[in-house]
């Protein structure tokens, strides 16, 4: 072989060696989702406020990042068979969840076996939000007072919905009900449509709502709001008082909602993700939108999320051991 020949099938070689490296670095910055379709998680039933913050998530990951981007609901068993759903999905990106508080800090410490752990099973991509729910009552109830002095005189008369055992919705009224020395009865839905349902045709008495949800009944006069856990009256309801005004120091409580993966989904998607929910949240008429349904914009990244559920595992244990609930 001459030696023209050699220093030919040298950079030959190199050249091979180098589109060979060069290889992950073209995978990971192709096109996500590519023109596929990707699934939402949502593990409640349609027509909640789940809907509302599923709608902001999908129509901006699909404005920024292209393919199509659903809302695929899986509701039941607090929340614990979309997230298993999700915990064992292809790591390709096409299968994300829409977390909320109740997933990661609430159904792990109720149920006995959910199927996953909130912390490893998942990539934790961001928060979405923080969302403002009440306390809204069929509207024969004319106030908390009036609710509360039913449920004290007849123990377990009074009932109240919630979207599930160990939701949010749950624990905010065991709260409730132990700061007020009362027996209420619990039903649960697999979702917050259904408990609505049932409170505004008086079946139940009341529950703990997301304004998203239950903005329409207040206005249309279906539903009562009685009192918001905040530390002062919201702009959206500047009429309802708070817990605090109402005699319960203390009483302010917030849900959230986040976006999740499956583990070992590969990193130059979640940052796809991350930086498209980051602008997404950032545009003023996104967050004027929000605003009108109660939800304040998140802290992006996933830092801030993890830490966030482990500080209120913590937090629900210690509320949970109080109420003497014991996983089922």
């Amino acid at each position: 072989m001459t030696m023209r020949q050699m220093n030919i099938t040298r950079r030959g070689a190199l050249g091979a060696a180098a589109a060979s490296l060069a290889a992950p670095a073209a995978q990971a910055q192709a096109p996500y989702p590519a023109g596929q379709s990707v699934a939402l998680v949502v593990t409640y039933a349609p027509g909640g406020a789940s809907d509302v913050i599923g709608r902001i998530v999908t129509d901006g990951l699909q404005a920024r990042l292209g393919g199509s981007f659903i809302m695929d609901h899986k509701p039941g068993a607090s929340t614990s068979i979309g997230a298993r759903y999700v915990a064992r999905a292809r790591p390709d990106g096409l299968t994300l969840l829409l977390g909320t508080i109740s997933t990661f800090t609430l159904t792990p410490l109720a149920l006995r076996n959910p199927g996953y752990d909130p912390i490893t099973d998942f990539t934790h991509i961001t928060q979405v939000c923080d969302s403002l729910y009440l306390l809204v009552a069929n509207p024969r109830w004319n106030s908390l007072e009036e609710l509360l002095a039913a449920a004290r005189a007849r123990p377990q008369s009074i009932s109240y919905a919630t979207w599930g055992v160990g939701t949010t919705a749950h624990m905010a009224m065991l709260d409730l009900c132990n700061r007020a020395g009362i027996e209420m009865l619990h039903v649960p839905y697999a979702g917050s449509p259904p408990a609505m349902t049932d409170t505004i045709a008086g079946r139940t008495d009341c529950m703990f709502a997301l304004l998203g949800a239950c903005k329409g009944h207040i206005e249309a006069g279906r539903l009562r709001p009685l009192a918001v856990p905040t530390a002062a009256r919201t702009e959206q309801l500047p009429n309802v008082p708070t817990f605090i005004e109402k005699g319960f120091p203390g009483f302010i409580s917030t849900t959230w909602y986040s976006v999740e993966a499956p583990p070992r989904t590969p990193a130059p998607i979640i940052e796809r993700i991350r930086g498209a929910l980051a602008e997404h949240f950032a545009d003023p008429a996104v967050r004027a939108f929000m605003a009108t349904q109660g939800m304040a914009p998140p802290e992006i990244g996933e830092a801030p999320l993890v830490e966030r559920i482990r500080r209120e595992l913590a937090t629900n244990r210690e509320l949970m051991a109080k109420a003497g609930m014991e996983p089922t």
